[in-house]
């Protein structure tokens, strides 16, 4: 494939934007090349500078549940451009979507709107400071909560992709309240919180870790997260800015039949416009300003833009079994993957819930730890990078990606997909 205009406004953008990008994990740095440039999107396809067409499995990581410009939500945003873009005041719509995700996530009963999944994390953290009256933070290796100075220790996401686990610039004082334990690993959670419970305001967690790759949660371990918390009076905060309404209606709380104290949501609920929330118990809802003495503010929360995408998005995603489809096409479509490395002879293997997964070539039944996601081949996950892209399928420029499925991935694009694996498979065997 030709890509001669992607690499001359690549060019150019080395001289205007550090390192040619706004966000690290678009640049190529871990596979290598170029990254592309994207001029337009429609369905399960987006078509870059060059003209080159790709089935889309990045859906802007991970918003595009829909599909992109999916008619609905083009609707919505069209009849709010009529209205205005902003009034930095309040809207119908702020009330409506925020009704409908306490109607969707049960242990939401009340939700702040905010315009980014980073500023949800970070006022969901100090929230729970300001409601508990305590400093330490709890979070866990691999999971990446946003660009959070208190929370960049062993990040995964774009963190991992520069391997930089940490970052320049963040103060040693602010990670001294942040400490880290091994995700999925209950015995470090428990010594832990034996010796220092007492003093930790919250856990935050991806209960599905979505930035290390597709990490599920172990056995018991989200349960036990619940009764730490529990019996050491700290809240649990899921943060579900990926898989918020992504793997289940109601979240992978939904999925695992566990009830967290906070939830930082994203991504979905703009329906690909920058949006985030926190939302949970009333009470402690309620000691944010203006009722209470924990300030959060923001000049655009709130946006009617993203309000109206939003609320169509989850208008949409709420039909019967319109989870169900999404899973039954993710499985599809890496059991289509698996027996073409099998017959490659090629190690792979993969996780998968609702309409997000992630691959490893590993030798691994199955990945669940950090550990296991960097041991990964990454020389074998670049080739197939790259092989999948001169093929036409866009998957993230990162092993440590979770890849998405939409509504407007039908069979002809799930089978399109795998006629590529099939010849990626093969060059990483010769």
């Amino acid at each position: 494939m030709n890509h001669e205009n992607s690499h001359n406004l690549y060019d150019l953008a080395l001289q205007y934007i550090p390192g040619g990008v706004n966000s690290p994990v678009r640049a190529f740095k871990s596979v290598g090349g170029d990254p592309l440039f994207i001029r337009s999107a429609e369905g399960a396809w987006v078509v870059d500078a060059d003209g080159n067409r790709y089935v889309d499995y990045v859906g802007a990581f991970g918003p595009m549940i829909l599909g992109h410009r999916h008619p609905q939500v083009i609707a919505a945003l069209k009849d709010q451009l009529d209205q205005g873009l902003g009034y930095g005041a309040s809207t119908e719509g702020e009330v409506k979507i925020a009704q409908k995700i306490c109607e969707l996530v049960p242990s939401i009963e009340q939700v702040r709107l905010v315009t980014s999944g980073t500023e949800a994390t970070m006022s969901a953290i100090r929230l729970a400071r300001g409601f508990t009256r305590r400093d330490k933070v709890v979070k866990f290796e691999g999971c990446y909560h946003g660009h959070v100075d208190g929370l960049l220790v062993k990040a995964g996401s774009g963190a991992l992709t520069l391997g930089e686990p940490d970052s320049l610039g963040v103060p040693k004082a602010y990670t001294k309240l942040t400490h880290v334990l091994p995700f999925n690993d209950t015995d470090a959670l428990e010594k832990f919180f034996n010796e220092h419970g007492d003093e930790v305001a919250c856990i935050i967690v991806e209960p599905i870790a979505g930035n290390m790759n597709f990490v599920p949660p172990a056995p018991g371990f989200l349960q036990a997260l619940r009764e730490v918390c529990d019996r050491h009076d700290s809240l649990l905060i899921f943060d579900e800015v990926m898989t918020g309404f992504r793997v289940a209606l109601g979240g992978a709380q939904a999925v695992h039949g566990i009830k967290p104290d906070l939830t930082t949501l994203g991504k979905v609920i703009g329906g690909g416009l920058p949006i985030g929330a926190f939302g949970g118990r009333r009470e402690i809802m309620d000691c944010i300003a203006p009722n209470g003495p924990v300030y959060q503010a923001g000049t655009l929360s709130g946006s009617p833009l993203a309000v109206a995408a939003g609320l169509a998005t989850l208008e949409a995603i709420s039909a019967p079994g319109f989870h169900d489809e999404l899973d039954r096409k993710a499985k599809n479509l890496l059991s289509g993957m698996s027996e073409r490395a099998v017959a490659a002879g090629v190690p792979f293997t993969s996780n998968q819930m609702g309409g997000m997964f992630g691959i490893f070539f590993s030798t691994e039944e199955k990945v669940g730890h950090f550990d296991q996601v960097t041991a990964c081949n990454m020389e074998h996950f670049r080739r197939f990078f790259h092989a999948m892209l001169d093929n036409g399928v866009y998957l993230a420029p990162s092993a440590f990606e979770a890849g998405f499925i939409s509504a407007a991935h039908t069979e002809e694009e799930i089978n399109t997909t795998l006629a590529a694996a099939e010849r990626a498979f093969q060059t990483l065997a010769s």
